[in-house]
Formats: C-alpha cells, sequence, structure tokens
C-alpha cells in the first residue's frame, strides 16, 4: 500500500465518520421524522426510532358513527382493529384465533379471522333470552356470571356455534355471512 492509497482511504475513512456522526446527530435532533443529509457525497436518511417502530395501517375503513376503523395484519388469520376518533383510540379489536367482537354504544363491530370489519349501529336485544336475528338464525342468550354471558347461534341442524364473554370483553362472530356480536351486558346484534 501506497502513502498515496492510505492517504485515500483515511480520507473516505473520515468521510464515512463524519457522515455517520451527522446521521446520529439528526436522528438525536429530529426525534419525530425522518431527515434526509448530504454530506461530501454521501447521502445519510436518518429515521428516529419512534417513526420506524410504529407499524402503518393497511387499509383504514370509515365506520357508521364517523369514527375510522384502522386495520393491521399482524400475521397469518391475525389481525388488530384499532377504532379512532379525533386522533383517540378508543377501542382495539383483536382476532386471535377466533373473530372479535364490540359494541361501542350500539355500533356493534365484528373482526373477522381473515381482516374483514363489518360494523352497523343498532339492532340490539337485551339478554338474556331467545331472539330471532338476521340470516334467520335463532340465537339463545344466557347468562352465567357477573358480566359472563353465552350465545348459542341455533340453525336448521342445531347448535351451530357458541360464543362467550370473557374477562369482560365483547365478542364476535362471522356466521356465515351473518354478523354478531355478544357484549358482556348481554346485548346481541346481528347484522347481514
Amino acid at each position: 500500500m501506497t502513502a498515496r492509497s492510505v492517504r485515500r482511504t483515511a480520507r473516505i475513512t473520515g468521510l464515512v465518520a463524519v457522515a455517520a456522526a451527522a446521521a446520529f446527530s439528526l436522528a438525536a435532533v429530529s426525534a419525530q421524522a425522518a431527515t434526509s443529509v448530504s454530506v461530501s457525497g454521501v447521502h445519510v436518511t436518518a429515521v428516529s426510532a419512534a417513526a420506524a417502530k410504529k407499524p402503518a395501517p393497511e387499509r383504514t375503513q370509515k365506520l357508521p358513527d364517523g369514527s375510522t376503523a384502522e386495520i393491521y395484519k399482524l400475521g397469518e388469520q391475525r389481525y388488530r382493529a384499532k377504532i379512532v376518533s379525533r386522533g383517540s383510540v378508543l377501542a382495539t379489536l383483536d382476532t386471535n384465533g377466533h373473530d372479535a367482537g364490540l359494541d361501542a354504544n350500539d355500533m356493534f363491530i365484528v373482526l373477522t379471522l381473515g381482516g374483514e370489519l363489518h360494523a352497523w349501529m343498532g339492532g340490539g336485544h337485551q339478554g338474556p333470552g331467545t331472539f330471532k336475528v338476521a340470516g334467520g338464525w335463532t340465537v339463545k342468550v344466557t347468562k352465567f356470571g357477573e358480566l359472563r354471558y353465552r350465545a348459542q347461534v341455533i340453525g336448521h341442524d342445531g347448535v351451530a356455534a357458541t360464543i362467550e364473554t370473557k374477562d369482560q370483553h365483547d365478542v364476535g362472530l362471522d356466521a356465515n355471512g351473518v354478523y354478531i356480536v355478544l357484549s358482556n351486558g348481554g346485548v346481541l346484534s346481528a347484522h347481514e
């Protein structure tokens, strides 16, 4: 290695170090945004840790009450929906091996394992009791504890599905294109 190539290598190493220092400095100064900079011909983009970790929703969907659902894909048959109004997250639904449901003050929401979100207003029945609902289903709601309800979805061949509220959480179900929500207060609603 000649003296000239050593100087050139040292100069390039110095420029890379300056660019890296500039990137770290920019990341520290701008904690909320991505920044691009060119230092001696080297282009560096600094992204804050907070901005890098915040995933973008797969899609958004307007809901009947004017709020928005931000739908995120978390994995195979695993979705999360954040219900957002005026910048605040009001509720979160997660599919984790089963459909998810929510009674949000008489707006009912079902998030399916496939990531579909269905929402509607009204149509609630206060359980316990037996109710005829959309799609020709009969649903028998029983109470079996404090904020604990069970709904048996009954078709022509008997009980097709059973859902239960758990840990004070509402539940939902896609019953062949009929969406059913059971709240932890025993309110049942279904929609096609």
